[in-house]
């Protein structure tokens, strides 16, 4: 991607209130305290970073606004062993990988090996996936297994995303910025405190920029960016209780980023590779949308002597519409239309223990969800289409808990246990059709050929992921460890496996776990795992 010069035209962080404004930017960490400690919750408390036995990297919102980065996958110049990038197609899917482990492919029958966190809620699809940095109040990277803390689909690792508090002060701010290829980027948010407990907020950001490439058989730009975001929010704190309430939606109407050829077949035009890579000779269109949304309910309450009870509800939707074409020549060599749709509910709650020389969490997490989506593979040369849909229902429950015991000043024990159950049902259809797509994405002309796959089967997924480590601290700046946990992922149902050509695919897949050899590390570095 060619270099961006953001400038700085409108920087009104004018200034509705002076509290909002008046923060100095932190270095590439996360919330401070008084102490300048920088403040974590990777073990799914508020614990000082030098204190934590996980290979983590924390930065703060206000360091990523100041490198003018545009989303996370900016983390992965921040953190070490880590990739972030957008998927093929649109601007939005994200690709994650730590330590070499994810998921390439955002298919619905599969899940990421990375997870992804906003507010401690689990985003389970990666559609969507990829957030604009507004409102933001730090991201924490977790490398490696976090399947005692975290569960099912963080064998990489995690990234948690968190946003900030309203407070009970008036405030918000403007921010607006132009650049290179018409590049616009607004945002703003607001808090207004209703009483001396309550208040209510909203942000908002539009982004839009030209393409820097160009689809030479359309016209249209390549790698342009056209999303709008939003996020409503109301708060109660009285200091032993905080409840809130949030909505947000995300939309991106970007066009579809198609590839380019890099190697010429036959001297022919069409197929040879274009002066630019980021220009294509795509001709299977430019239509592409995905949109995001869910809703939460946090609370929090203090029952004193050092007990707290969270509960964290959320409801999340998705839907993805979109195009692919392999090929990039004007013809449906091949093609790829495509469409997804996801929901989940969630459900966890947790247990906060806080004593002098005792803290943990315990707790029990809850999810349900159903992904399902079609494809047709096109095949033009042979007239040949390949129709593809399904839906994979999931059922997920666990129990967890995770303490740390100081056996004196410096030295200090960690242990956590979880136990996952996954019950997983997959539906799968692939039919044949003579024509270019199937009916169902247009065609109501294609030739039925005949049926591949057309099955539904469940399987059920149980795990232990245990953790533990033991810490060293000799003064507060230093910090050594060593730790072992394992992570998991469960198996699904493969919505391309053909059941003619290999019937052992309506068993579904077994699933994977991963384990983080003993290491040993300092705080706040990766360790060599």
């Amino acid at each position: 991607m060619p270099h961006i010069r953001q400038l700085s035209m409108l920087a009104l962080a004018t200034a509705l209130a002076f509290p909002v404004q008046a923060q100095e930017a932190p270095v590439a960490g996360a919330s401070e305290a008084a102490t300048d400690d920088i403040i974590v919750s990777a073990r799914r408390r508020n614990e000082s970073l030098m204190e934590v036995p996980i290979s983590v990297t924390a930065v703060s919102g206000a360091s990523l606004e100041a490198q003018g980065a545009p989303d996370i996958t900016a983390l992965q110049q921040q953190a070490p062993n880590m990739t972030t990038a957008v998927a093929r197609g649109s601007n939005s899917t994200l690709i994650a990988f730590i330590r070499g482990v994810g998921q390439q492919d955002p298919l619905w029958g599969f899940e990421p090996g990375v997870g992804l966190y906003v507010d401690d809620i689990y985003m389970a699809r990666p559609q969507g996936a990829v957030l604009d940095i507004f409102d933001v109040e730090r991201i924490e990277v977790l490398r490696g297994p976090q399947g005692t803390l975290y569960g099912r689909n963080t064998i990489g690792g995690a990234i948690k995303y968190v946003t900030k508090r309203l407070g009970n002060e008036f405030g918000g701010r403007v921010k607006a910025t132009y650049g290179s290829y018409n590049q616009i980027d607004l945002s703003g948010t607001v808090a207004v405190p209703l009483g001396a407990n309550f208040a209510v907020g909203a942000g908002l950001l539009w982004s839009q920029r030209d393409g820097y490439g160009k689809n030479l058989t359309t016209g249209v730009d390549q790698y342009d960016k056209d999303v709008l975001a939003g996020r409503l929010s109301a708060e109660f704190d009285n200091g032993d209780v905080f409840v809130r309430v949030a909505a947000d939606r995300t939309e991106d109407r970007s066009n579809p980023r198609h590839g380019t050829r890099l190697q010429g077949n036959g001297g022919v035009a069409i197929y040879e590779p274009t002066d630019s890579v980021y220009d294509t000779r795509a001709g299977i269109g430019d239509d592409n949308k995905v949109v995001t949304q869910g809703v939460s309910l946090t609370g929090e309450i203090g029952l004193g002597d050092g007990f707290t009870l969270k509960s964290i509800t959320a409801y999340r939707d998705g839907y993805t519409d979109t195009l692919i074409d392999f090929d990039n020549t004007p013809g449906p060599i091949l093609d790829i239309p495509a469409r997804y749709k996801d929901w989940q509910l969630t459900q966890e709650v947790q247990l906060l223990v806080e004593k002098e020389r005792f803290q943990g969490v315990f707790g029990a997490f809850y999810l349900e969800g159903r992904a399902s989506g079609a494809f047709d593979t096109v095949v033009g040369l042979a007239n040949l289409s390949i129709y593809t849909g399904g839906n994979v229902k999931t059922k997920s429950i666990a129990f967890f808990g995770d303490a740390s015991y100081d056996l004196t000043d410096q030295f200090k024990i960690s242990a956590g246990l979880r136990w996952t159950q996954d019950e997983k049902e997959g539906t799968v259809l692939r039919q044949q059709y003579l024509g270019i797509r199937s009916p169902e994405f247009g065609n109501p002309s294609a030739i039925f050929l005949a049926t591949r796959s057309d099955y539904t089967n469940d399987r059920t997924f149980k795990k232990l992921t245990p953790r533990v480590s033991l810490s060293y601290q000799p003064d507060q700046d230093l910090n050594f460890y060593a730790s072992w946990g394992r992570g998991f992922k469960s198996g699904g149902f493969d919505m391309r496996g053909d059941v003619v050509a290999t019937p052992t695919t309506v068993n579904g897949s077994v699933g994977a776990s991963c384990s983080a050899k003993p290491s040993v590390a300092k705080s706040g570095e990766a360790s060599p795992v």
